[in-house]
C-alpha cells in the first residue's frame, strides 16, 4: 500500500482512497479524490511540503497529509 509521501518527482499515481475524516476539505474540493491522477512535481528538502499537480491543479501538502492519501502507482509504458 502506497501515500503520495512514496512518489518520487516526476512519478505519476492513481488515487485509490483518502482518509476523508483526517484530510482538509480544501484538498478534497481539489480533487484529490478517488480515481484522479496526481503527479509530483517538485519534494521540498527535510520537512518541506510536497508540491503535486491534480487534474491541472498544482498543490503543495504537507508529508503527513500526503501519507493519508493511499495510491496506485502508475507504470511508465514509454
Amino acid at each position: 500500500m502506497y501515500s503520495i509521501a512514496d512518489l518520487k518527482k516526476g512519478e505519476k499515481a492513481i488515487i485509490k482512497d483518502v482518509s476523508a475524516n483526517d484530510i482538509p476539505m480544501k484538498l478534497l474540493e481539489m480533487g484529490c479524490l478517488p480515481g484522479n491522477e496526481v503527479e509530483i512535481i517538485q519534494l521540498a528538502p527535510l520537512l518541506g511540503p510536497i508540491y503535486i499537480n491534480i487534474n491541472g491543479s498544482h498543490l503543495a501538502i504537507r508529508k503527513e497529509t500526503a501519507r493519508l492519501v493511499i495510491i496506485e502507482k502508475l507504470i511508465d509504458n514509454e
